[in-house]
């Protein structure tokens, strides 16, 4: 299991804990204030359940966007447009039909930007648990002057 989680893109797999991470916080949190506990905890999961189905997506997208060429920013921009199509058709199924509370599905939705400003909390928790360090960043080597170039002192 842990040789998968290697060979899983890491950003990917640091954004997910993250999303996990701020969705078990909202769970134990909205169980103490809210009075419809089984509605609060289906509408919670299900905006997580989006937000890391967006982060894939997101994935998926960038991935194969860095492939193309001029076409890259039409893919980002419809990969883009897609997923707040789907999060707002499901969010506009679920206010029509007053199955759960919207507004509790758009918070788990926001986790995804939420585990966005933990990356750096959750890099250092995987490094961790992976046992890795960052690679020290090394000053780029000047470069040579071209021959072509000549010195006028000369």
């Amino acid at each position: 299991m842990i040789n998968r989680l290697k060979e899983m893109n890491r950003a990917v797999l640091e954004l997910d804990l993250g999303i996990l991470f701020c969705g078990v916080v909202c769970q134990l949190v909205g169980m103490w204030l809210t009075q419809h506990k089984v509605m609060y905890t289906a509408a919670l999961w299900l905006g997580i359940l989006l937000a890391l189905a967006a982060s894939w997506h997101m994935y998926r997208t960038i991935d194969r966007a860095m492939d193309l060429g001029e076409s890259a920013a039409k893919v980002l921009i419809a990969g883009n447009l897609l997923r707040y199509a789907v999060l707002v058709i499901i969010l506009g199924i679920i206010m029509v039909t007053n199955i759960l509370n919207p507004l509790v599905v758009f918070l788990g939705c926001m986790m995804l930007k939420v585990a966005a400003y933990l990356q750096p909390f959750t890099h250092k928790l995987c490094n961790q648990f992976f046992h890795e360090t960052d690679p020290v960043p090394e000053p780029m080597p000047e470069e040579a002057p071209e021959s072509s170039e000549q010195d006028p002192q000369e």
